[in-house]
């Protein structure tokens, strides 16, 4: 799944028990480099016959695998981390992602970490779960077990195209789930690579995979019965389309859904230390991240002295090619996305903010966006919407009860950030009505934490010993003398 020059590569969607096969249909696409702008891959993908094949595989194999013991599966997750994390496989995938996605390498490398510690995380917490018998009620004992959900779809995006399929299969393979996967078709080579090596630690039909006809692939899947759980990371749009289609059959959804991330800096906060930990959580995977800093709020009499310091840091900057370690702002995935990061700009202009574009040289190809600053908008796109670019807002407050109320009458509420004395700063991110928050910290998700969204942001919780029991249910028998 390599590109050498101008050569490109067909790249199969379709694995069924293991095995690459060809599409009865061909779902063609093709896969841009973000750096260039040049041809990737050429995807084929499957659509509803290959949709229906993995299904029928994953009912075959269901049984077995929900009977395997909690040890056996455990060992498997640990395999799979191993082969992850082994050379030259880590950097190969590395490689892969920051072609795909315009990743910078050294964050591609991070993400084949996490999601290797996805794997090992949920081995062991599998390994410590257990039923429970119950004496209360006179005459009776009450014993209760966990069991598998049952076949889960798995349903993920472009922008961490291993670690949030890591985030969702090993926690459903934990469980003793079969897993219907399905990529996105912007970034498939990497994940492809991480279903080969999940099938090869798991039995045939555990895991099977289709990429190609979005409609088609999840429309089979989630109109069947036998489909019992969802697990989606997307936009809110689809996020509301799939609830729906969802909704007949009571399937169980675990929705990780867009984000609007407010960045709080206290009166307190350095304003140089809170651009420096502001630069990590905006521009982060080129700012394509659902928590990404959106919403800066800025005590008013430190506007000035925060913007100046904070573009500073902007200004210093070098976009380029992810893949050369001197670059530390890559390109947007999507063709389109620097025209739209331009419009949203434009749009904060008209609402009245002063707009600072990033004074930092643009590439002469690829799909590379300046990065910028919209201070004081009245209103807009860059308020009201999920950027995922490199694009952020500043406003100033003289009563944190504005910010507090901002965040509560936002729609989205999945992550965001607070700046300044520790235990002021814990109380603050405490009063956000969002579903994670990092106090002077740009990084704040971990396996061992549960990580999910409120309001339109999402449905459920991944990671933590919460996002195992997603893909669990639970049996009690209530026995009598």
């Amino acid at each position: 799944m390599t590109t050498t020059g101008t050569e490109v590569e067909a790249l199969g969607g379709a694995r069924i028990n293991g095995q690459p096969v060809q599409p009865a249909r061909p779902w063609r696409t093709t896969v841009t480099e973000p750096a260039t702008g040049e041809p990737l891959f050429e995807l084929i993908g499957g659509g509803t016959t290959e949709a229906r094949a993995v299904l029928d595989e994953a009912e075959r194999a269901q049984r077995g695998w929900a009977e395997t013991a909690l040890a056996a599966r455990a060992e498997a997750l640990r395999a799979i981390a191993s082969a992850l994390r082994s050379e030259p496989e880590a950097e190969r995938l590395a490689v892969l992602i920051s072609r795909e996605t315009g990743k910078r390498l050294a964050e591609s490398r991070a993400e084949v970490g996490l999601s290797a510690a996805f794997f090992e995380w949920f081995a062991d917490a599998i390994r410590s779960r257990s039923g429970a018998s119950h004496s209360v009620v006179p005459g009776l004992r009450h014993e209760v077990i966990q069991r598998p959900l049952g076949i889960v779809a798995v349903l993920t995006p472009w922008n961490f195209p291993l670690s949030i399929p890591a985030r969702k299969i090993a926690p459903a393979l934990a469980a003793g789930c079969p897993v219907l996967f399905k990529p996105s078709e912007v970034a498939p080579a990497s994940a492809l690579r991480l279903a080969e090596i999940v099938e090869a630690h798991v039995p045939a039909g555990v895991v099977g995979t289709v990429l190609g006809d979005p409609v088609e692939v999840s429309g089979t899947w989630l109109e069947d019965p036998r489909v019992r759980g969802l697990t989606f990371t997307g936009s809110t749009r689809v996020g509301r389309l799939l609830a729906a289609q969802t909704a007949p059959n009571f399937t169980r959804n675990v929705f990780e859904l867009g984000g609007n991330a407010p960045f709080v800096v206290l009166d307190d906060a350095d304003p140089a230390r809170a651009a420096d930990v502001l630069a990590v959580a905006k521009y982060r995977n080129n700012g394509q991240s659902c928590i990404a800093a959106q919403q800066v709020w800025v005590p008013q009499h430190l506007v000035d002295d925060f913007a100046a310091a904070f573009l500073r840091v902007t200004g210093e900057l070098v976009l380029g090619d992810p893949l050369d370690p001197d670059t530390t702002l890559g390109p947007l995935a999507l063709p389109g996305d620097p025209a739209r990061i331009a419009e949203i700009a434009q749009d904060a202009a008209r609402s009245g903010a002063d707009v600072h574009t990033g004074d930092v040289a643009l590439p002469d190809r690829g799909h590379f966006a300046r990065p910028v600053l919209c201070v004081n908008p009245a209103g807009g796109r860059a308020v009201e919407e999920e950027v995922f670019g490199p694009l952020a807002t500043l406003r100033g407050y003289t009563d944190l009860g504005e910010v507090v109320t901002a965040t509560r009458a936002d729609p989205c509420g999945l992550g965001g950030y607070v700046i300044g004395e520790p235990v002021r700063a814990t109380a603050v991110a405490q009063a956000l009505d969002v579903g994670i928050v990092g106090v002077n910290n740009a990084t704040p998700n971990a396996p061992v934490v549960p990580f999910g969204g409120l309001k339109h942001s999402g449905l459920g919780w991944e990671g933590g010993q919460i996002g195992l029991d997603a893909f669990l249910t639970w049996h009690t028998t209530a026995v009598g003398a």
